[in-house]
This record gives structure tokens, sequence and C-alpha cells, in this order.
């Protein structure tokens, strides 16, 4: 039982911000693959930013545009074109200004209807939700023109919808939306278009990422916590409530890893159906001399702006370390990669043997603080995202990436480590802990010389500094040869995470929605209830 259309949202479609991004955008070859133009990705347009992304084709659904009711929907504009990404999907835009007027009605129905709690709302909740339901409608209104004789969706909710039920078959369609953001879309079918299967994903939780953010251990006193009381001390009561009621409203709940699904039933209350994994694109990686010239150049970049920000020539056996990830200090491990590189600093001080130069680039957005040297270690910060048009090298992660010798997550709060991965892919052997899903899945691979998995706990942070110490001066130390087996091996352990291997979970979790879909229908077809 596979779908006929699949309809995917979120806040990062066409709209880079963080890892999200990369698991939709790789993930895309695979859906185009196997649904050919039947798979639909559904942003924010943000103009001029969305189109580095997005490239619009006025000839896709046409008439379908034509017979949008925009001023009915409270959206103002609709783009479809091309997420300009591998698989290039289909992909529709949405401006929702109109919908601001209608945020306490729209507030009150979810309250009544699915229990969300709006009231405390604040910061980017509302543009969220609003992009939720918009996307809500738009997929609504889609449906009906692919599906339901070309025409657009009746109004007025659950009841108005079975006459269209009691329809000999159905059109298998599943809708599927990311993070909390895109909560509202979930609620939205479920109330306005229950014939669409519908599945949520939440690749944090956010009560989970607070907690460990605000300093709380999150492991050492895991099952003594309640998501419910921990929002209301985090201020996180209506962001939380909206994801815990798309993920107990949803047909099918997914995560993407073990960690996370222990998360989410002790936190969400709601066990989820299936862990769904995130994989890699491998076409993203440039092979045979392509690689090797992409390898170089890189190291010609790296080296060049290392001597430009530290004052002086870098050598070119120095040994390029990497971390990476949004700002956040304790999260990502940015604070153990810190002390780790001071404990690097000091052994090499203390060594009677003389070792190469270490360049760490701390490519975190945003975070700007002034390069370091300490001995033969340096940190150079690299505050911007890096998709090509930075001013310290105008060049993209993946293209700087390629060139690094080593890189490190050291995550205190990571469910699954797109970093990592992406890490491995480029032949780049990575450091990272048990705490990430991908180290979790990583220290059950053969390959382990080209992934160094750290177990780390509530209180083992500067063990965990000292390992990561060590690690680097040993990495640093290896001869040629032992060098390119860790390559060989890292790049082993992301073959195994390719989207070819890991797209089997989300044909499962299509099926598992659509089953539950299947007996919603079934029993609004009962003649009783009409």
């Amino acid at each position: 039982m596979q779908p006929d259309y699949i309809f995917e949202t979120s806040w990062e479609v066409c709209n880079r911000v963080g890892g999200i991004y990369a698991v939709l955008s790789t993930r895309a070859a695979s859906m185009q693959a196997e649904h050919p133009d039947k798979v639909f990705f559904f942003g924010p347009d943000f103009g001029d930013h969305s189109d580095i992304f997005f490239q619009e084709d006025k000839s896709l659904l046409k008439k379908w545009l034509s017979s949008f009711d925009f001023e009915q929907s409270g959206l103002s504009s609709l783009r479809v074109g091309r997420w300009k990404v591998p698989g290039e999907p289909i992909a529709i835009l949405l401006k929702f200004d109109g919908l601001w007027s209608r945020k306490n009605e729209i507030y009150a129905w979810a309250w009544e209807k699915f229990q969300v709690q709006s009231h405390a709302a604040y910061g980017d909740y509302d543009e969220s939700c609003l992009f939720g339901y918009a996307a809500g409608i738009v997929m609504e209104n889609l449906y009906h023109w692919l599906c339901v004789n070309q025409s657009v969706s009746p109004k007025g909710g659950l009841s108005a919808k079975r006459s269209v039920l009691c329809q000999q078959a159905q059109p298998a369609v599943c809708a599927h939306a990311n993070e909390w953001q895109t909560a509202f879309s979930i609620f939205y079918l479920r109330d306005h278009c229950p014939e669409i299967a519908t599945l949520f994903t939440t690749h944090a939780t956010g009560i989970g990422r607070s907690i460990a953010g605000n300093g709380k251990p999150l492991y050492d006193y895991f099952e003594g916590y309640n998501g419910d009381q921990m929002a209301a001390e985090l201020n996180m009561v209506s962001k939380h409530s909206a994801e815990k009621q798309a993920a107990h409203f949803a047909d099918c709940f997914t995560t993407v890893s073990d960690i996370t699904a222990r998360e989410c039933a002790q936190l969400l209350d709601k066990p989820v159906d299936i862990v769904t994994p995130n994989g890699f694109e491998p076409t993203f990686v440039p092979k045979g001399k392509a690689f090797d010239i992409r390898r170089k150049e890189a190291r010609e970049a790296l080296r060049r702006v290392a001597g430009e920000q530290l004052g002086g020539v870098v050598p070119e056996n120095a040994l390029f370390v990497a971390i990476s990830g949004r700002q956040e200090w304790k999260n990502k491990g940015i604070d153990v990669f810190a002390a780790a590189l001071d404990k690097l600093a000091q052994k090499i001080y203390h060594s009677d043997r003389p070792e190469k130069e270490v360049v760490a680039f701390v490519m975190i957005p945003y975070l700007d603080r002034a390069p370091s040297r300490k001995g033969k270690v340096s940190a150079i910060f690299v505050p911007y995202y890096l998709d090509g048009h930075d001013p310290l090298f105008g060049k993209t992660y993946y293209d700087l990436l390629i060139g690094m010798d080593v890189t490190v997550f050291p995550s205190y709060y990571e469910p699954w480590g797109y970093t990592p991965l992406e890490s491995c892919a480029f032949h780049v052997p990575t450091i990272t802990t048990s705490l990430a899903g991908f180290g979790a899945w990583a220290a059950q691979q053969k390959d382990q010389f080209g992934v160094i998995v750290i177990e780390r706990n509530d209180s083992n942070f500067d063990a965990v500094a000292e390992h990561i110490a060590d690690d680097l001066l040993r990495f640093d130390r290896l001869c040629g040869e032992d060098k390119a087996r860790a390559r060989k091996e890292a790049a082993a352990v992301a073959k195994k995470a390719d989207w070819k291997h890991f797209f089997k979970y989300y044909r499962k979790a299509y099926e598992i929605a659509l089953k539950k879909r299947d007996n919603r229908i079934s029993e609004l077809q009962n003649p009783r209830l009409l």
C-alpha cells in the first residue's frame, strides 16, 4: 500500500535554515525516483531568498492555479516550480498574509477541535502556525483538483465531507508535516480533508531541546520529566502543545532515531509508530578525479583564509579540523570542542615530538569571534551560512567540507546528527558522541576507524574533551596509509546510510498512515453516521 501522491511540508522547503533542509533536499531524489512528479513540497515564499533554491515554472499546474480562490483562502500568492536539488521535485511556495486577520479565529478552532493551547504564544509561533494552516488549505485544494474530478474542495468541515467519502474508492494521498512549525497542517486536514492520510515527524522534541539547552540534566533524571510541566516551566506551552497534539492526531507519528523515540514517549506521551532515520544522497559527492580536484581546491581555500586570519603562512600539511551547526553552545557540543582544543594545545606544548599545525574551523552562523592561536592550535570562526556567497570563502559548506582532515561533533543533544553523516559521505573521518542518533547508529556498524563515537552523559564533560584532544593528536600522528584507511571507512559508513537503504522506513510509514486513514474512512462511510 503506497501513495499515489505525496504532499510534504516544512518551514525549510526551499529555505535553508538547518539540518531539516539537508534531510528533505537529499531525500527528494529517492522520492522522485519512486513517485516521479507525484511528490509536491510546500514551503514559505521568501521572494529573492527562496529563489536561491527555487526555479519557478508557470507551466506547472497552470489550470489549478487559475482556479485557486485566493480571496477565500487567505493566501496572497502561490508559486509553483522546481526545488533546485537532486531529483528536482515540484515545490509550491506560499504567501499567507491574509490569514493574519483570522489568527484568533484559527486559534479558537484549534483549541476547540484539538486542544492546542495557543494563548501563550510568542516569537515565531504565530507565523509558523499560520503557515502550517495555509499549507493545509493548499493541500486540500490540490487534492481535490488532482483526485476528485478536478474540482475545488467543499467547505464546512468533516460533516460536509461525508458525501465525498461515500465514493467507492479513495485515492491514496499522504501529507507529511515536519516539526511543530507545520503542525497546523495536520489539524486542518484532519478536520477538513480526512481523505488524506497524515504523517507527522518531530526531528527533535521542542521540550527535550529546551531542557538540554537550559542547562538541566536531561538524561540523569529523564524518567522524572513531564513534558507538560516542563513546557510551563520553560515558557514553551504553545509550541509544545502544537507538537504534542500533532503527534497524537496524525495517522502516523515518526521521529529520526531511537534516542528521540524515547523522548517522544516520555515528553509527548505518544510512542512513535516508526523510526525513520536520516539518510544521505550520494550524488552530492563528486567522484574520481573530480573528487580529488575539489578536495585540492578546498584545501587551498582553507589555507588561504587561515593565513589571512592568522597573519602568517599555514603549512601545506596542517591538520584541518571542523565543527559546524546551529549556535547552540551546549547542545551541539561547541563548549566541549573549545575545551578539547585547549587540552590539545597543552598536549602539543608539552610533547617531545614535533607536531603539525592544527587549524580548527568553527563554522557556526552568527558565532562571531576573533581568530585565536595557542602554540600550534588555531581556531578560526566562520559566522556565515556557507551558501557560496559569504565574504570569507565564497564557497558552499560541501565545497569546504571535502578539504577537511577530520570533523568533530561532540553533541550533548542531537536527535540524529546530519553533520557527521555528511562528513563521512565526503570521506572525512568524524568524532561524535553516543548522545547523537547517528553516533548511536554508527557505533553498531563494523567500520569503526572512520567514525569515533565517544560515550557521553550528563557528568563527563572533561573526560569527553580529553578524549577528543587525544583522538585529534592520534589522528595528527597517523601515517598516510592509516589516514587513507580512515577516510575509506568513513565513506563506507556513509554508504550504509544511503537513502536507498533508509527510504524503506518511509514506505512503511506511508503504509501505516494509509491503513489508519482507510479505517477512518470506513467508519465515516457507515450509513448510520450519515
